[in-house]
């Protein structure tokens, strides 16, 4: 971790401790309740999750606000409910071993880093994952393992067909389903268009991203020590109750309640109009643009 990005994290942690949520929330950041209309604080944002299971918590991963309120979110849900449980994007499935190690105390730290796939900016979720070792709160690695994604960009859904039964253990089940609609043409248009066959394998390898995150989720979920789930990812994965929320509707039973925050920098966060953003989330958090990013 860099020391520019240590400065700001602590910067920030100062400011969010000392300040009251009111100072905060026309510093930093505000939070919108879609259904309720209204804006909230962050307690009352974690009052209103007493119904769900299943809380997504879509980013930006360079938002350095949004990585703050992950980890108090995370905290409050631990001391608001039984059975937490912390899910990310930032881990692959095959790092799942690796991870239960270390958050048991066999493995150091030192130990994770070199044998588990850190993102870059991992230290921005460290914080989190120190929490869940500290309080014996289950991790899930829940992201497939971009050698399988790399594959189906390049051949196709069709060529994961022929890894043996521990590659496909690491993976949502085939066949995957590959959305349509809403989902594809936000997804053409992020990569620029149509493109061709191309552009199509990209999008299965989007999906078994998806998928496999929705799938080991239904699995972790369904773990008799798991009653509520946090799960971070990009906000693209879960946005609009798109991607991988659409995906765990093929694994988990539609009486499992879910919802998404959609949290971003705007300019308009002091003053938004929220209905330009409502169809999102259950849940908006803009976040101050202004605020140093993480990377």
């Amino acid at each position: 971790m860099n020391i520019i990005r240590a400065a700001l994290i602590c910067s920030l942690w100062v400011t969010h401790i000392a300040a009251s949520h009111a100072q905060i929330a026309h510093s930093l950041y505000t939070i919108y309740d879609t259904h309720k209309k209204k804006e909230i604080t962050l307690q009352e944002l974690v009052t209103s999750l007493a119904p769900i299971d299943i809380v997504f918590f879509g980013e930006e991963h360079n938002d350095s606000i949004a990585h703050v309120l992950q980890f108090e979110l995370l905290k409050a849900m631990d001391e608001r409910y039984d059975r937490v449980a912390l899910s990310m994007e930032m881990f692959v499935s095959d790092d799942q071993l690796v991870l239960n190690e270390y958050l048991a105390g066999m493995i150091t730290e030192r130990n994770l880093d070199k044998d588990a796939v850190l993102w870059g900016n991992y230290e921005d979720y460290r914080p989190m994952v120190e929490y869940a070792k500290d309080k014996g709160l289950p991790l899930l690695a829940a992201n497939a393992p971009g050698r399988y994604t790399n594959r189906v960009s390049r051949s196709g859904l069709e060529s994961l067909r022929v890894l043996d039964k521990s590659a496909k253990h690491l993976l949502a089940p085939l066949p995957i389903d590959t959305l349509t609609g809403r989902y594809y043409e936000k997804f053409t248009g992020l990569m620029g268009g149509h493109g061709g066959m191309g552009n199509m394998k990209i999008y299965q390898s989007q999906n078994l991203w998806d998928a496999t995150m929705a799938y080991r989720i239904s699995k972790f979920f369904k773990g008799k020590n798991v009653r509520k789930i946090l799960h971070l990812n990009g906000r693209f994965h879960s946005d609009e109750h798109l991607g991988t929320i659409a995906q765990l509707d093929n694994y988990i039973p539609r009486r499992t309640a879910v919802a998404n925050i959609s949290c971003f920098p705007d300019a308009s966060f002091s003053r938004p109009d929220w209905d330009t953003f409502a169809h999102l989330g259950d849940f908006i958090i803009l976040t101050n643009p202004a605020a140093p990013k993480t990377f």
